[in-house]
Formats: C-alpha cells, structure tokens, sequence
C-alpha cells in the first residue's frame, strides 16, 4: 500500500530522511542494539544538522530531561515519562524508539483491559489444541520479541492497566528474562533492550504504581510548556506538520489565533488570567496542550470544508466550545464566566470571537 494512503506513518518513516542523515553522519561510539550515538538521538529529538540535512526539533522543552531519558536507555533501566495529559509523553517515546531502533511500533496500549498476556506472551489456541505448546503456537507480545531482539518496547499509559498487570513487570525487569514453563525455557533479553512506559499524573481511571515498580524505572516527569511563547512554538510545529498529512484544504492557523487559544487553554488550565491579578475556576478536563492541537485542526477542518479557508472567529468557537465544555453543568458555567468575565473584557480583538463563544454557549 502506497505511504500517501496511510492516515498516519510511524515516526521512522515520517522522518526516514533524517534518521538516515544522522546514521551516515556518525562520530560518536554506538550502543548495542542501537543505531545511532546518545549525541545522535539527542540532535533527532531536540533539532539540529546532520549533513546537508536539517533536523527539526520534535520535542519543544528542557533538553536536559531529553538527555537524561537518552542516558536512562544506555543503561539497563527502563525509563518512564511521567506528566499531565498533552506533555508529548507518547510522542517522545515514539521518537526516542525510532531514533534508537528505527522501529517505534513494539507498542502495549495500557487499559484497563489489557492483560498479563499482552505483556508477556500468548497463544494461537488453534495451533495449541492441535499440537500442544510450541514455539509455532506462541504469539509473542511486543515485549517479548524486544527481548528477544535486543529492542525497545513501549508501554502507553501504563498507571490504567490493573496491579496484577503492572506487577508483572517487576520480575521482567528485574530478572531481564520470561520465563515460559510450557515450554520449560526462559527467553533472555538481547543487548539492547530496554521499557520506555508513559503515565499521566492528573487523569481519571488510573492505578496507583507500586513503589516496587517505580524502583525498576527511571522516572523523568515532562512539565508543561514553561511560557505561553513554548506553547504557541509547539503548537505551530505540530499544526504545521498535521497539516502536511491531512486533507483540510485550509490555510495554517495565524499567530493571533494561535495566541487566542493558547491563552484560553493556559489560563483555563491554572486557574488565572496570564498576568496573574484576577483567580479563576478551572475546569473538568486538562486542557492540554496536545487538545489545543486538535482544536486548531478541527477549526482548519470547519474552515476549510465550509468556509473559505482562513480559520475565522465562528469556526474557533465552535472548536473551543466542544474542547472546554466536556461536562455540561460544571463546564458550561466555568465557560460562561471566563467568557463575561475575562474575554468580553479584553478589547476589540476578541470581541467577534466573544460573541461567537457566547452564541454556542447559549444553545
């Protein structure tokens, strides 16, 4: 299937080019199982040059924590990403993995459905009735075969899946081997392999980890963008890059309408204006950073679909209204007072957009 069909690429391929340009310029000493130097990923995920080839920044943020996550997986540790929901969590992982492995997509997706099977391994009860336990009939997990070739797993949110799935891990970690007594044999892990697990700090329907865990991980905690400045860079990077793989058929969001939401989302989120004088009430949602994301490609959507491409003020609203009111009584009221309170307040440049908020609001 051609690449252009795809809705979405894994981040080796999206950024193949690259990748490429920084194996060919190695100059540093390369770990085993890895495909480049720490320096190298370092220069993938924070942006610089490679060649004749410059490499786009793909985390916005303190580099230090970057090399502290790229120095975590030089070792024997695991390491996890730990912060609020839109701290590009997800997205580091995909990219340190791809960097180090060119392969992101050993991927366990943590539910509050998945099982211990999904950590370790399962079978093709088809093949298992027939013939008894083999390795034919195993269906290894995305953790085992990173064992097995001295890779990187990733597990996605890891504090949703139940204790008895998250202790699992424990012994995994610690030993750096499964054990398979079906088959009485025990699956080594390669150099090279290593966990990179994401938690959220502030959501619902999570479980506690157990300190025994956290002690097999390297934890680094990713904090929100610093200033409203990183925030609008971020989101711009990542509307451009959107853009480029979706069909909107509109123009790239302004600066001014970048800076309308991400002062909403960031005020809304602390819980006061940006200047500090005035307290606010937040609301039920977190407003992330990665929302803000979404809300400026269904406004370039609105735009692009039944407008006439430019993201106006009835289209922002109609994005913000979905994004800031997910619980209908709580929300509606925290929005209705930012609204009469802060944004009607602000001047001409928010005026259309306040009346625009205010209408939806009302309905």
């Amino acid at each position: 299937m051609s690449d252009k069909k795809l809705q979405r690429l894994p981040a080796e391929q999206l950024f193949k080019n690259e990748i490429d340009a920084l194996i060919n310029d190695e100059k540093y000493p390369v770990p085993s199982g890895w495909r480049m130097s720490p320096r190298s990923v370092l220069k993938y995920i924070c942006g610089g040059r490679a060649g004749n080839i410059d490499i786009v920044p793909k985390y916005i943020g303190n580099e230090r924590l970057v090399e502290i996550a790229v120095a975590t997986l030089v070792t024997d540790r695991a390491l996890l990403l730990i912060g609020e929901p839109g701290t590009a969590k997800s997205w580091l992982s995909e990219h340190l993995s791809a960097a180090i492995n060119g392969d992101s997509t050993r991927v366990v997706q943590g539910t509050a459905g998945t099982t211990e099977e999904q950590i370790r391994y399962s079978w093709n009860y088809a093949m298992l009735i027939a013939g008894g336990p083999s390795k034919e009939a195993m269906v290894p997990s995305p953790v085992y075969r990173a064992m097995e070739q001295g890779a990187i797993a990733r597990i996605e949110e890891i504090s949703r899946c139940a204790s008895e799935v998250q202790d699992a891990l424990i012994s995994l970690l610690s030993e750096k081997r499964i054990s398979v007594p079906e088959l009485n044999i025990e699956i080594p892990a390669q150099k090279g392999f290593s966990i990179i697990a994401t938690a959220n700090t502030r959501d619902k329907g999570v479980n506690e980890m157990s300190a025994a865990l956290k002690r097999r991980f390297n934890i680094v905690v990713l904090p929100s963008p610093a200033s409203i400045e990183a925030e609008m860079d971020i989101v711009r990077t990542r509307i451009d890059q959107l853009a480029g793989s979706l069909d909107l058929n509109a123009k790239l969001p302004k600066d001014e309408v970048l800076k309308k939401v991400c002062t909403i989302f960031r005020e809304l989120r602390q819980g006061e204006t940006l200047d500090k004088k005035q307290k606010l009430k937040t609301t039920t949602g977190v407003l992330s950073t990665a929302e803000a994301i979404s809300l400026l490609a269904n406004s370039m959507a609105l735009a692009g679909s039944f407008g006439d491409g430019n993201i106006s003020d009835r289209d922002l609203a109609a994005a913000l209204q979905g994004a800031v009111v997910k619980e209908e009584g709580k929300d509606s009221k925290v929005w209705e007072e930012y609204l009469e309170n802060i944004m009607k307040k602000r001047g001409s440049g928010w005026l259309s957009l306040y009346k625009e908020c205010r209408e939806l609001n009302d309905v």
